[in-house]
């Protein structure tokens, strides 16, 4: 049975084969998809969900092509239901899953918000990932990264979401330690910016390593 069709037991190893253009990636970076009882695609971007896995890149096109190929269909190997709004879902389902990861991040003392603090963390090589609201303005985010820019920044969460996160009126800036949660917010931020072309809410300064790199 082919790579990007598996069940959830045998899905193993550390890539799966997208099943539209057939190339492998890193299971963090791509967009798993299941079939419901009721024969319809869910995302599933856990990928814990029950059941055969369908894997995609983390690409608006590609799940463009999914939903209008018969993608899910011909993998599943029977008649689905494609959701109209399925992009939108793995859309508002990503841009969530940021801000939980955020939140985990300062319930666990690994995230410190406001510039003064975050501008220390980069001075000191403490912040392994800046968070700059999508509001924010491009020259705060300079002076604040001024000397540390090889650090990720992600720009996809507005300055009302992570003020809910830190029980405050406004917050522009946040950085996250080094470490597993600055890592899945990091993999998550390029799943976001994959589906999200054209959206303002998309990281400005995110390398290509961002994900390894938050990390160590």
């Amino acid at each position: 049975m082919g790579g990007d069709f598996l069940p959830a037991a045998e899905e193993k190893g550390s890539l799966r084969r997208c099943a539209v253009t057939r190339e492998e990636g890193i299971p963090a970076q791509m967009v798993r998809f299941v079939i419901s009882p009721s024969s319809i695609v869910v995302p599933d971007l856990d990928a814990r969900l029950p059941g055969r896995g369908i894997w995609l890149s983390a690409r608006r096109d590609v799940i463009e092509q999914a939903s209008k190929r018969g993608v899910f269909a011909r993998s599943a190997r029977m008649q689905v239901k494609v959701p109209e709004d399925l992009l939108s879902q793995v859309e508002v389902g990503l841009h969530r899953r940021m801000i939980e990861v955020v939140g985990l991040a300062r319930r666990a003392g690994q995230a410190i918000s406001g510039f003064v603090k975050v501008r220390e963390w980069v001075m000191q090589r403490r912040a392994a990932v800046i968070v700059h609201a999508s509001d924010g303005s491009r020259e705060e985010l300079d002076r604040l990264i001024s000397g540390g820019r090889d650090i990720p920044v992600v720009d996809a969460l507005s300055s009302e979401e992570l003020a809910k996160v830190f029980g405050r009126e406004r917050v522009v800036n946040v950085a996250l330690a080094a470490g597993g949660l600055a890592t899945r917010l990091c993999c998550e931020n390029r799943r976001f910016a994959g589906v999200a072309v054209g959206d303002p809410r998309v990281c400005r300064t995110f390398p290509a390593d961002g994900c390894e790199q938050a990390g160590q």
